[in-house]
């Protein structure tokens, strides 16, 4: 039977994990899908307290892992006892997965990938290219089943997000879906997004009420529809 407590340091949320990892450990699949619905994204697994993981063990890891990695999570393996080790190897779970050899080692990694992830998104938005446009757009939270949306105003936009003005009903990590129409394509664009800020009315009263938000999710077909109108409607701007 395994044996699963949760805790949390920062933003990562460890599983001591003790007993057995076998055809019998689903729990670890559910507990995993748990974590990163309820947004819980760094997941470690302290192996420390298991005394045997077989073949079918080894495949409710990989379930678990994969349920993590297709929610945008991210799962590591600490303190793997010695005697488990092979498994881990013979298997080939150890080129796939991220192992550490102490929890601390574990921890500090997931603060390094946020710091990389960090620059990353810095260089993609130096990356795209800005417009200042006027579209009024319709936005609701991705998760509310209600029909009616807000009809608010887009003042920027770039292939990876935008600002929208006009909206205080929304708050940093918020999921909401865009709908707009860009000129002369009729099509209506629906992009999934998440408030990534929230102007502060006292430091920057002309922002607000507005959100910037980060498209996610979205397909190469419409941002190869973001870019065009951008580039098409930045070099009209160029001209005049």
């Amino acid at each position: 039977m395994l044996e699963i407590k949760l805790r949390q340091i920062g933003n990562c949320v460890i599983l001591d994990l003790g007993g057995r990892i076998d055809v019998d450990a689903a729990n670890l699949v559910e507990v995993v899908g748990q974590c990163v619905r309820d947004g819980y994204l760094n997941i470690l697994c302290n192996l420390e307290g298991i005394q045997v993981v077989d073949y079918m063990g080894i495949s409710v890891i990989a379930i678990a892992y994969k349920e993590a990695t297709n929610h945008n999570g991210r799962m590591k393996f600490a303190n793997i006892p010695v005697h488990l080790r092979d498994m881990f190897t013979i298997s080939g779970m150890d080129r796939v997965m991220e192992i550490y050899v102490c929890e601390d080692l574990a921890i500090q990694s997931f603060k390094e990938d946020k710091a990389i992830e960090d620059i990353k998104k810095m260089q993609l938005r130096r990356r795209f290219k800005r417009l200042p446009v006027d579209l009024k757009i319709e936005l609701k939270f991705k998760r509310d089943n209600s029909p009616t949306c807000l009809k608010v105003e887009m003042l920027n936009l770039s292939a990876i997000g935008a600002f929208i003005f006009g909206c205080s009903n929304f708050k940093l990590g918020d999921d909401v879906i865009l709908k707009m129409k860009l000129a002369p394509d009729p099509e209506v664009l629906e992009l999934d997004a998440r408030v990534v800020w929230v102007p502060d009315k006292g430091i920057q009263p002309h922002e607000y009420p507005g959100i910037g938000v980060e498209f996610f999710d979205i397909t190469s077909k419409h941002q190869q529809k973001l870019i065009e109108f951008i580039e098409r409607n930045l070099s009209s701007i160029s001209s005049d």
